[in-house]
């Protein structure tokens, strides 16, 4: 069994070395559900975005860990149902580390290997995790991550080169056909009545020349675009919240049309969840302070002070689309694979997520797009709407940004019993 952490119930954690030189983190809660034996209830991994951001920070204290983050108990924490194994992921994202930066991932292939190596040595530390019904869980950039990663786990299965019951993988908020979701900002912004007619039209420019520069597969300068975008995005609608266009943000940030520089803020909107600052410093203390404390963290490893060198490895990388390997896990392998998505994210905007879903090619692929969209009703509260086809799922999550899962946990309570039985 595990031991007592930071926080309620058991726990564990520890690194497991994917390669020389490369130490991955996690973080496991058992379940504290009334059962004689966490085993009898699946194991659920999350995945942070960025690429950088920290799944035990973020993840567990701001979204759907047992406490929050200010030490209070979260009635609405995974953790009552499932087991959740948090990993910071790639190296060097929270209390993951590099020997020298020679040792940090570059591409989305690299990230998914790294994550079967992980899983490898994770096995060879809970054995008696083989045969508990494995789900797959991210959010953002974690929707280019966890699709290769499944997919890779799943043909190293199949290899013999681990034990693994991986049944599921669900994609939230994803940043799977990044194009996609940056055409998207200017016309939701526009419908929301967050920019006028002048607005859009300059985050349209902006959008446009990213997307040429990803038809012509110009990565790094793509990437670059990208922030530019994002630049005219907050120009025009003087500083929304990119995770939830809904919620309060600093309205003496963006009073004249001088943007900030890209230091300030392009790193901190892909990456920190939030605007506010002395939210960011808490989790940055919490970490560094009684968590680092309570997990024997060595003295030398820093929490996530690596992930903007993490982002910054990854340009090359970060526009890239992987709908080509959603495509191949729905066609070769027999996992349920999913999407949810939250109507009020930017980020990652639902129209465009449908967008690329659109542009998959399946085998069962008119069983979906002929399949009726139903609604999600929770204690007669209408929390969203489902469409099934085949082995894929759409879920559109109402009431919730970019951090569905802390936004509203009783849709995202529907999702989590449609793909492990339980939540």
């Amino acid at each position: 069994m595990g031991r007592a952490g930071y926080g309620p119930g058991e726990q564990d954690w520890g690194y497991v070395d994917v390669r020389t030189g490369a130490h991955m983190f996690y973080w496991l809660y058992y379940t504290t559900a009334n059962v004689s034996t966490y085993t009898t209830r699946p194991l659920a991994i999350w995945l942070q975005g960025g690429p950088g951001a920290s799944s035990t920070g973020y993840g567990n204290f701001e979204e759907l860990g047992p406490l929050d983050l200010y030490g209070d108990y979260r009635n609405w924490t995974w953790v009552k149902d499932m087991n959740v194994l948090f990993i910071d992921n790639p190296v060097g994202s929270g209390f993951s580390y590099v020997d020298n930066t020679a040792f940090y991932t570059a591409t989305n292939r690299e990230i998914a290997l790294d994550l079967v190596e992980f899983m490898k040595g994770f096995y060879a530390l809970h054995p008696e995790f083989e045969t508990v019904p494995l789900h797959i869980f991210c959010e953002s950039y974690g929707g280019k991550m966890a699709p290769e990663f499944a997919l890779e786990l799943y043909y190293a299965k199949q290899r013999g080169e681990l034990n693994s019951n991986l049944v599921s993988v669900a994609l939230g908020d994803p940043w799977t056909s990044p194009i996609d979701s940056v055409l998207a900002w200017g016309p939701l912004l526009l419908q929301f009545g967050l920019v006028d007619h002048d607005g859009y039209e300059s985050i349209m420019v902006a959008a446009n020349l990213t997307a040429e520069l990803v038809e012509q597969e110009r990565w790094i300068q793509a990437t670059a675009q990208w922030g530019n975008t994002q630049q005219e995005v907050m120009k025009a609608s003087k500083g929304v919240d990119f995770y939830n266009v809904l919620k309060k943000t600093r309205g003496d940030r963006y009073l004249s049309d001088e943007s900030p520089s890209p230091e300030e803020d392009l790193y901190r909107l892909m990456v920190n969840y939030d605007i506010d600052e002395d939210r960011d410093q808490l989790l940055q203390d919490l970490m560094r302070g009684p968590v680092a404390q309570a997990l024997g963290i060595p003295s030398n490893v820093r929490w996530g002070s690596q992930s903007s060198e993490v982002f910054n490895i990854h340009r090359t990388d970060f526009m890239k689309p992987v709908i080509h390997i959603v495509n191949e896990l729905l066609d070769n392998t027999p996992l349920k694979v999913g999407v949810f998505s939250g109507g009020l994210d930017l980020i990652c905007a639902t129209p465009g997520t449908v967008k690329w879903i659109e542009k998959l090619d399946w085998s069962k692929k008119a069983v979906y797009e002929e399949a009726l969209r139903t609604v999600i009703n929770v204690d007669r509260v209408l929390e969203g709407y489902q469409k099934t086809g085949g082995n894929f799922s759409m879920f559109w999550i109402n009431r919730s940004g970019h951090m569905a899962p802390a936004d509203n946990p009783a849709g995202m309570g529907h999702v989590l019993r449609e793909f492990t039985g339980f939540g």
